[in-house]
């Protein structure tokens, strides 16, 4: 069988069996998805000498689900709990963005346009107050809290009746750039990233793996056996299911389908300079449908949240048009009845359940009784922002 590899944006053809090989395995490591996070995991990785690294994707290019289909935010780490691992990664995380990753050096197109969290209520208020003191007390990020007089002068076109936090870290970044970049890394330190190669089934043989793939392009539905020594489960919306295919009945996991619709309007909007955040939900469940720009300063909206049967169910849902409507215009009023439209969604795997309120934090962990087997679980937002970090954390668990 022949696969195709996809390395900085071209493919190259490579025969790929255990017999062109002396050693007993045909890589070291194995990355299971080409998405934003299996790529920071490999370039970690593939820094390490003696390290022999595949990244395996089963769809045709690389990065096409999650992480292409999101607000493309840098986020600061606000919301979260202290000691979680969304707020470490997520702040560490966007220093790298910051201070590593130089668009001019890197390719990597982002703006620290900073973002504003607006309160409406005084229930609203006094949220916001306690994300202050977290954020500046415990978390010792530079935020600051502006009263409703104030916010008019700098963003006229935005609604604050009581106040609003401001969070001058928070940023946006094209995740396309980002994922070329990492690619890039990769095949430039010699690895392989694998496109259309779907891992259908894992064997523990005590001391490695077999990973078994089948193609996905031409239709021919070809299979291959890989043998590795460690295996790095970074399938994001479907990673349960291939962590389920090692894993015993009794640890076997699941995720839910949170599908985020994005809108537009179809009329030119007032200028917005920064993110515009509502206080969250009281679900807990989504940051509530925001206001974002692009790197063109354009407007968009979203995402809203509800939770779907399939992973791929990526048509926008123009049900939700009025209800996100409802929501933006309470900091927006700009938008007159029928100017909305749905633009695009995305899926984000999620370890809480409909109705689960619990705080479920990201799960990365090497299984018991599978040395070398690393699980990545419930990697949504603040997913994008936290892919540097995360990749460098994966490599310590194998690495130290």
């Amino acid at each position: 069988m022949v696969l195709k590899f996809q390395a900085n944006c071209r493919s190259l053809i490579r025969p790929l069996f255990s017999r062109f090989y002396s050693a007993p395995v045909d890589y070291s490591h194995a990355v299971i998805g080409a998405g934003v996070v299996g790529l920071a995991i490999a370039n970690e990785l593939t820094k390490v000498p003696g390290n022999k690294v595949i990244v395996l994707e089963k769809n045709a290019k690389i990065g096409q689900e999650t992480s292409s289909r999101n607000s493309e935010v840098i986020h600061a780490g606000l919301y979260y709990p202290v000691d979680s691992l969304k707020t470490k990664f997520c702040i560490e995380g966007n220093h790298i963005i910051y201070n590593e990753l130089n668009p001019r050096k890197t390719g990597v197109d982002w703006l620290k346009c900073g973002k504003w969290v607006v309160a409406q209520t005084d229930f609203e208020d006094a949220y916001v107050e306690r994300m202050y003191y977290k954020a500046k007390y415990e978390l010792n990020l530079p935020v600051e809290i502006l009263p409703s007089h104030k916010t008019q002068w700098q963003e006229p076109a935005v609604i604050v009746e009581r106040s609003a936090l401001v969070s001058p870290t928070t940023g946006i970044i094209d995740s396309h750039s980002l994922i070329e970049y990492l690619s890039a890394m990769v095949d430039n330190q010699g690895g392989d990233t694998v496109i259309g190669s779907e891992v259908k089934d894992i064997q523990f043989l005590g001391s490695s793996y077999a990973l078994q793939c089948v193609e996905t392009l031409n239709g021919t539905a070809e299979e291959v056996e890989i043998r590795v020594e460690n295996v790095i489960n970074a399938a994001g919306l479907y990673a349960d299911k291939i962590a389920n295919m090692i894993l015993p009945p009794e640890r076997q996991v699941k995720q839910y389908y949170a599908k985020g619709n994005y809108f537009t309007s179809k009329t030119q909007v007032p200028a917005v300079r920064r993110l515009i955040y509502p206080v969250p939900p009281r679900n807990g469940k989504s940051l509530g449908t925001h206001l974002t720009i692009d790197l063109n300063h354009q407007v968009r909206f979203g995402p809203d949240l509800e939770y779907v049967d399939s992973a791929d169910d990526l048509i926008p849902n123009p049900l939700n048009i009025e209800d996100a409507a409802k929501t933006i215009t309470r900091y927006f009023p700009h938008l007159q009845p029928g100017e909305l439209e749905a633009s695009y969604c995305g899926i984000r795997p999620k370890l809480a359940a409909p109705g689960d309120t619990e705080f479920k934090d990201f799960y990365i962990k090497e299984e018991e009784g599978f040395p070398g087997f690393v699980n990545l679980l419930g990697i949504e937002s603040p997913g994008l922002t936290s892919s540097i970090p995360i990749g460098r954390y994966v490599k310590k668990i194998l690495h130290g």
